[in-house]
């Protein structure tokens, strides 16, 4: 049984571009169901311009936002909900630093990034850093919100759940 202590939560993730066209979808969902994750809701989406200035609404007047929308339009995206015990301090953990070359192995951007990509800076160069993942409970919130509908978000007991706890 989970004590009370863990709050249960849901948090956004995003595959993005690189990481679907490096067919790297199914390597990293099996690193966070491998944890004890659940996805509560997935869809895969073509980002247009004014979807990416409300997904990245803190960032449009910071010099690098341009790379980041160039990049995030580049390609479809893998959007999820995963829910979890403290599930978006853990999915932060797993994912790693932002910029790939700070990123340590065993993390998902460690382990996968292509870390010849310069970082995204004054010049608008778009980092390729594979994911995406809420920095806290109320971004998150916030995040699944604009990404998914509650109709697309789904409820269930998986294995672990049900044996285990």
């Amino acid at each position: 049984m989970r004590r009370v202590s863990e709050p249960l939560e849901r948090t956004l993730v995003l595959l993005k571009p690189d990481a679907v066209e490096r067919a790297l979808i199914g390597t990293i969902i099996t690193r966070f169901e491998n944890v004890g994750l659940k996805i509560v809701g997935m869809k895969m989406v073509w980002v247009d311009a004014d979807f990416s200035k409300k997904h990245y609404s803190d960032h449009v007047s910071k010099p690098f936002y341009k790379g980041l929308e160039s990049f995030i339009t580049a390609g479809p995206v893998i959007a999820m909900a995963i829910e979890g015990i403290s599930s978006v301090d853990l999915v932060r953990k797993m994912v790693g630093a932002t910029e790939p070359k700070k990123a340590v192995p065993g993390t998902i951007r460690g382990d996968y990034s292509q870390h010849s990509y310069e970082w995204a800076d004054k010049k608008g160069i778009a980092i390729k850093n594979l994911i995406h993942a809420s920095d806290s409970l109320e971004n998150a919130q916030k995040e699944l919100k604009l990404w998914f509908a509650p109709s697309e978000l789904h409820s269930y007991k998986t294995v672990h759940e049900v044996h285990v706890f």
